[in-house]
């Protein structure tokens, strides 16, 4: 499937500002259109600067982080407070990524804006695209990001030479299993090789019952669940798409979306949830492929409610795949120069193997300074509990995702739209994903040159 070629684009050729609007939210574009006051230093949101504080530079970092992740980050603010007497940080808890990115074009349009700002792999983009976010290298000495950061992840927050996304909350897809009820079941306690060994195994799974409800083999995200199709897309040998070439259509992503659609309206056993880490935790699913962020909380349930938790590689169908996912530190080009060296700083904090250690063990985010795996509390952590090793030996077979969801305003949403249809509608999947390739190939036509102009 080739793209139109630019003098065949449908509508008319958007700016900068334009692109940043939609990109960052629903139905944000026109309001970012219609504002002129898109240049010039922004100021900072919040109050002033404590009294135990005081004289200090004060940094805004806006968290997507909630309970029990936003307490981690609170602890190693806090510890960065207290160490030092130049520079002040606050933590602005914003919502989800989407929410906390649609303030963000707000914010910024009032000329306003914080220091450091969380964004998801997909948000960034759309910041970088709409010119508002600051480069990181010239804050680190030459070579400092390189031997601090992960390779993989570092290269993925950076275009055209520069670094405009720095690694924080990164995850992978990992598959997660009840020990417990395999055993029960009589199957092997270990991670399937391949959906159709799983698929072989569920008749056995799927005869038990908890609280007097049938388990279930396996539950999809209602709410960004685009980014965990993502890997079965590929694994049956498909793709969103192939650069900007939208091919959700075609193949093995259709392929991928009718066996799960099989697995919930013909065998019955597997279906659509709110919460599906709740559902694993309370033991109504045998199974779930979601990030490596939601560790450390489902190892608690599985504690609590008496069960043993097992990690492993995501299955492999016609071949293994998996993304990466997660969130990452923005800093807007509009923010004084000040407060921007105050922010490298913490970020800078950040990344010292001990305090990137901390953060892996309390939540469960992948260790996104590679030196952080040597720090006693992660070694210990590792040997004690091989279900946190998983995430590190898998980051190495990883890519990232498709060009189109990543990159073409709201593909995600309009993604996992469709597959809620799949999953609650038993909409069959060519359909479901015929319309919505039609809406993607609109945004490429829209936006491609543009993208292609900045990578």
């Amino acid at each position: 499937m080739t793209r139109p070629s630019p003098g065949h684009r449908t509508g008319p050729a958007l700016g900068r500002r334009r692109l940043l609007g939609a990109g960052a939210g629903l139905g944000l574009g026109a309001a970012l259109s219609a504002c002129g006051q898109t240049t010039g230093a922004v100021s900072q949101p919040g109050g002033a600067v404590p009294d135990a504080y005081r004289g200090r530079t004060k940094v805004v970092l806006w968290s997507t982080f909630a309970d029990p992740v936003g307490p981690a980050l609170q602890k190693l603010v806090d510890a960065f407070n207290r160490e030092q007497r130049d520079v002040y940080v606050e933590v602005q808890f914003q919502g989800t990524y989407d929410e906390c990115a649609q303030k963000a074009v707000i914010s910024l349009l009032g000329a306003q804006a914080p220091d450091l700002c969380v964004l998801s792999d997909v948000k960034w983009y759309k910041f970088y695209f709409g010119d508002a976010l600051e480069p990181w290298d010239s804050y680190f000495d030459p070579g400092e990001l390189a031997a601090t950061y992960n390779p993989r992840l570092l290269s993925e927050g950076q275009a055209r030479g520069r670094t405009w996304w720095l690694p924080l909350a990164r995850s992978t897809p990992l598959f997660y299993y009840n020990k417990t009820l395999f055993r029960k079941a009589g199957v092997p306690v270990r991670a399937p090789e391949s959906y159709e060994e799983l698929y072989d195994w569920s008749h056995r799974i799927t005869k038990q019952t908890t609280g007097g409800k049938r388990v279930a083999l396996e539950a999809y995200q209602k709410v960004d669940g685009d980014w965990q199709f993502q890997c079965s897309a590929w694994q049956w040998g498909g793709a969103y798409s192939r650069g900007l070439d939208v091919t959700i259509d075609e193949g093995g992503a259709v392929e991928a979306g009718e066996w799960q659609r099989k697995l919930i309206f013909k065998d019955r056993i597997a279906y659509m949830a709110t919460e599906p880490t709740a559902d694993i935790g309370n033991q109504l699913i045998a199974t779930l492929v979601t990030s490596t962020g939601g560790l450390k909380k489902i190892n608690e349930m599985a504690a609590a409610n008496g069960w043993e938790l097992g990690t492993g590689f995501l299955p492999r169908q016609k071949k293994f795949a998996v993304n990466t996912g997660g969130g990452g530190l923005g800093m807007f080009k509009r923010v004084p120069r000040e407060r921007k060296e105050a922010a490298a700083e913490f970020v800078r904090f950040l990344a010292r193997p001990e305090n990137a250690a901390q953060w892996t063990v309390e939540t469960g985010y992948l260790p996104v300074v590679p030196a952080a795996v040597e720090q006693a509390p992660l070694v210990r952590l590792m040997r004690d509990d091989p279900n946190f090793t998983t995430a590190v030996k898998q980051l190495e077979r990883t890519r990232k995702g498709d060009q189109v969801r990543m990159m073409i305003p709201n593909a995600n949403v309009r993604i996992y739209i469709a597959l809620q249809r799949i999953w609650s509608g038993n909409t069959p999947a060519q359909q479901a994903f015929s319309e919505v390739a039609d809406q993607l190939r609109k945004g490429v036509d829209r936006y491609g040159t543009m993208i292609e102009e900045h990578l």
